[in-house]
């Protein structure tokens, strides 16, 4: 029981019931299945959102760096599942769940492969020569994110591709009078399953205490005998797969893939990470479940203001916390 009661005791209440209030405000402006529409679309919304966060949460949580280059591999992992979807019409096409799982497995290897390869890439040209300057961080990103661009145009040109769901994943299914796409479902899923085995990774194992401590004092953690600056490369590497991840699910969700997929999902990652506090990974989760259910709730009730909702969403969360709702790095 005192183990349970110190548990709960470090609970932040206040930040933990944002989510579940937000939800339950917006239920008396529209009838249920609308709501239960919206609410399951918007939580989908925000896990395909988590999965291109929680990598630059990752990168900046425990490296301090801030690199704008977090879209090019978004918009490459997208690619990537264009890749796949041409190489297999088979199994797009076939109406089982097992091609469509393979399909939807074969995408994100390749681009967790490739990401993270050009990641790594990344990390020894550019990455390695700016650790410790933020400003310097920020310029030679933005640089590489539009090298990155170009590049992209070079190998699949600026035309949108068109990406097709599996078959299975296509259509609705209907919950309580609601109709939910199924896709939408199957993102919910493998986003829950990503956030629960990252912070076991970081809570639970060795790797993440020492990368942990790395974080509090490099020095003292190499004297014992870690290598953490290669524990580093590869929470870089991480990041960016990660950031692959999501650029399959994002691509997949839209159905369309442009040049620009990755860049223009920049601003809400970095709504989401402002919201969630710098660096926390469950803080990323509900920021980004929030910023998914603004941008459904506000674009059936007000059309107008769907547009700059995030905004005035990040705003009123930092007149009340400063640093979000779950900071992780020190002022």
């Amino acid at each position: 029981m005192k183990f349970l009661r110190g548990r709960f005791e470090n609970v932040d209440w206040p930040a933990c019931a944002v989510l579940p209030v937000f939800m339950l405000a917006a239920l008396p402006f529209m009838n249920v299945p609308t709501w239960l529409t919206l609410t399951i679309a918007g939580a989908a919304m925000g896990m395909m959102l988590f999965l291109m966060a929680s990598g630059l949460s990752l990168i900046f949580g425990l490296m301090d760096v801030i690199t704008f280059a977090h879209g090019a591999f978004i918009s490459l992992g997208a690619y990537l599942a264009v890749e796949v979807a041409r190489a297999l019409p088979g199994l797009i096409a076939d109406p089982s769940w097992s091609a469509a799982l393979l399909v939807l497995a074969a995408a994100l290897a390749l681009a967790i492969v490739v990401t993270g390869a050009v990641g790594w890439l990344f990390e020894a040209v550019i990455i390695r020569r700016v650790y410790g300057s933020h400003l310097r961080q920020i310029l030679i990103t933005v640089g590489g994110l539009i090298v990155a661009q170009e590049l992209i145009i070079v190998f699949w040109g600026a035309n949108p591709i068109p990406l097709q769901k599996p078959a299975a994943m296509r259509g609705s299914i209907v919950i309580a009078g609601a109709a939910i796409e199924v896709y939408r479902l199957v993102a919910v899923a493998l986003g829950l399953v990503i956030c629960i085995a990252l912070q076991f990774v970081l809570a639970r194992t060795r790797l993440g205490l020492v990368v942990r401590a790395g974080v509090e004092n490099i020095e003292m953690v190499e004297a014992l005998g870690f290598r953490v600056r290669r524990l580093f490369v590869g929470v870089f590497v991480a990041g960016t797969a990660l950031a692959g991840v999501g650029g399959v699910m994002w691509g997949f969700y839209q159905g369309l893939v442009t040049p620009a997929i990755g860049p223009e999902m920049m601003i809400l990652v970095f709504i989401i990470l402002i919201i969630g506090g710098m660096g926390s990974i469950g803080g990323s989760l509900v920021a980004a479940i929030l910023v998914g259910l603004m941008t459904n709730y506000s674009g059936f009730l007000a059309p107008k203001l769907a547009l700059g909702s995030n905004i005035l969403l990040m705003v009123a969360v930092l007149l009340w916390r400063p640093r979000g709702l779950f900071p992780l790095v020190k002022s």
